[in-house]
């Protein structure tokens, strides 16, 4: 049964491909999908026993529920491919913020705003890429901005109900009763 784990990791890990080409979205993707249909003939066949149908079941029901996200980070070179890859990233976007801030905790600025952050960071490591982020910025209609800043403004809200909820509950029952009765109910 770990076999077919294993083989999945080697398909996205790149050691079947001998050559640099053979690691493009589209060559691991081929690889994948006939992984994926030797896996849907395994788990159909009459000598497997009832519990390896359905753990092999479950298997190709999530790599293929799964299979468009999966490809898509070998046609980039800079793309982190592991978690390790993906933890050192992040590790680095929130040492970048801790020397900027002097804050230790970084939560609230991730949550807030991380989408942005790690689009930023990607850019601001490109060559030249300062200046090209600014020309690209430039191009983004007002409208598509109101609507962002909006958007991070009522996640900050979010964020700061739930932590008037958590650190304080009765203040936070208080202010919804008050505004419950400021409301017009008929």
């Amino acid at each position: 049964m770990r076999e077919w784990v294993f083989e999945a990791e080697y398909i996205f890990d790149g050691f079947l491909a001998s050559h640099p080409r053979e690691r493009s979205n589209d060559a691991v993707g081929q690889r994948f999908d006939a992984y994926l249909d030797r896996l849907s003939c395994a788990s159909n066949t009459e000598e497997r026993t009832e519990d390896e149908k359905t753990c092999l079941g479950h298997l190709f029901k999530v790599l293929t529920h799964m299979r468009p996200h999966l490809t898509r980070c070998y046609d980039r070179e800079d793309f982190p491919r592991t978690n390790n890859d993906m933890e050192r990233t992040i590790r680095a976007l929130k040492m970048h913020y801790r020397r900027i801030s002097g804050r230790k905790n970084w939560n609230g600025y991730l949550l807030r705003y991380g989408c942005c952050v790690a689009y930023q960071e990607w850019w601001l490591h490109q060559p030249d890429g300062e200046a090209h982020l600014f020309d690209r910025l430039h191009d983004v209609p007002p409208a598509s901005w109101k609507e962002t800043r909006h958007w991070v403004r009522q996640s900050h809200e979010e964020q700061l109900h739930r932590f008037q909820f958590r650190h304080q509950p009765l203040n936070y029952l208080a202010s919804l009763e008050k505004r419950w009765g400021q409301t017009d109910v008929m």
